[in-house]
């Protein structure tokens, strides 16, 4: 069968509308299309190859468990998965881990948990969810409405109830939100999809402090910050603060689909038998891809080099920002990094992508004014170079129309 664009309009729900490039390898981080088009992938699948594309020891641990066992329904359990959450506990606050396989997955979870602790700790007032506008947690319907975008949840009948927003870094906002009646506020510790956008210290700490004030618990959304993004295991080790709840995904897997909530065992503790589930969460072939890519990424080496790279990015964007003046500024951390576009290209940061693509670079968009880019945390040097020198083309066309 030839595969073309052309046949997903024929056969995909039409929720997407992805690219004309369909690629069909990868190594590192280099991708090749079906005409043998060679792309620099800045994008990572979105903060999901964390290790590029087939690294050795994911290929090794995919292909070892594949010839051990697939799946095993929650009725048992597995040595992948009690290695890889012996392993996630040991690195973080968290005593107990549940495996699912999302970060959509993973939030509701942290969702049910929390309404489930409040009520059993403190009865059936305290339901309050708070959460930042422009977040992101993820396309279920407790998610999507948790999160701070309405345009993902309207449209669908009826929201879940008790969920209320305020501004990121607004302190004062958020004062006057939150009360005893909270019982969980979600936050990411830098916003992805709104726009990478970072906290400030005085938020971050406010949030807390306001949160054991009020007996509320505090989520953390890692999914898209974790497993080594910002050049820490996670985002929340280089911030002062501890959360209650912690999500991660994307690059937890590597690029297989694996999604984990981690919590304390007081919190743990409610989500007793039969209260959640998930038929292929804690999968062994997931979780020996996961440990291989938990192990590889938890290094001195790498979470160093995560932020030498961050270094040379920055500093290629504003080299070429020097020269044809398209950016306010360049935010974000570690290799979850935002252009920003100043106000002559306002509303155009599709435009750049689409320019990346054709000059042979991979790349992403936060929003319509920030270009994101979310590379290998392992990208060797000269591909961060090039990558540069492509997107440099990218923003020659678009400047010069």
């Amino acid at each position: 069968m030839q595969v073309t664009r052309e046949l997903f309009n024929d056969v995909m729900v039409p929720n997407y509308n992805p690219s004309e490039v369909i690629p069909v390898r990868g190594q590192g981080s280099r991708v090749w299309d079906q005409n043998d088009k060679e792309y620099i992938d800045f994008a990572g699948g979105i903060a999901v190859n964390c290790l590029g594309h087939c690294h050795p020891a994911l290929v090794s641990a995919l292909k070892e468990q594949g010839e051990k066992i697939w799946h095993l329904s929650n009725v048992m359990t597995n040595e992948p998965a009690l290695r890889l959450a012996k392993k996630m506990t040991d690195a973080t606050f968290a005593d107990k881990v549940y495996f699912a396989n999302s970060g959509a997955e993973a939030n509701e979870a942290a969702l049910k948990l929390a309404r489930r602790f409040a009520l059993d700790v403190h009865g059936e007032d305290k339901t309050q969810i708070i959460a930042f506008n422009k977040g992101f947690h993820g396309r279920t319907f407790f998610t999507v409405t948790v999160g701070g975008q309405a345009a993902y949840s309207d449209g669908f009948g009826p929201k879940p109830a008790a969920i209320d927003h305020c501004d990121y870094n607004d302190l004062a906002a958020f004062e006057t939100l939150i009360s005893d009646k909270t019982c969980a506020v979600m936050m990411e510790p830098l916003q992805g999809e709104g726009g990478i956008i970072s906290p400030t210290n005085e938020f971050m700490q406010g949030v807390r402090a306001l949160c054991d004030k009020h007996n509320a618990l505090l989520i953390f959304d890692e999914v898209q910050t974790g497993v080594g993004r910002t050049g820490a295991l996670y985002a929340y080790q280089e911030l002062g603060i501890t959360p209650d709840i912690l999500t991660t995904a994307k690059a937890l897997g590597g690029g297989f689909p694996i999604g984990a909530m981690i919590t304390t065992t007081q919190i743990a503790q409610h989500l007793k038998v039969g209260t959640h589930g998930s038929t292929y969460g804690g999968n062994p072939l997931a979780c020996a891809v996961a440990e291989a890519a938990f192990d590889t990424v938890n290094t001195a080496d790498v979470l160093a080099g995560v932020k030498q790279r961050e270094q040379l990015i920055r500093d290629g964007l504003n080299a070429i920002n020097a020269q044809y003046d398209v950016f306010s500024e360049v935010r974000g951390k570690g290799l979850l990094l935002g252009a920003v576009l100043n106000s002559k290209f306002e509303g155009r940061a599709r435009d750049f992508l689409v320019a990346s693509t054709k000059h042979g670079l991979m790349s992403l968009v936060a929003g319509t004014n920030v270009v994101r880019f979310t590379p290998s945390l392992v990208i060797p040097i000269e591909d961060i170079k090039e990558g540069l020198a492509r997107f440099e083309k990218a923003v020659a066309d678009v400047v010069n129309g």
